[in-house]
């Protein structure tokens, strides 16, 4: 017998800030082979630590 696994958004954005973002995106794309392409090509960071200087990108203030 399973149970239902839940966390409240609060929770999600002290453990995982990253995943809130991926999860409303991943629910506004298609469900099928090209959301998935679509979903591996976003790269979502916690914090201010990034691989992507060079491109300059601009913080977002949820």
């Amino acid at each position: 017998i399973g149970n239902l696994k839940s966390e409240n958004l609060a929770t999600m954005l002290e453990k995982y800030p990253e995943k809130v973002l991926m999860k409303s995106v991943r629910g506004m794309l298609p469900k099928s082979k090209l959301g998935n392409a679509m979903i591996k090509k976003l790269r979502v960071f916690a914090g201010p630590e990034h691989t992507h200087i060079a491109q300059q990108p601009e913080p977002l203030e949820l």
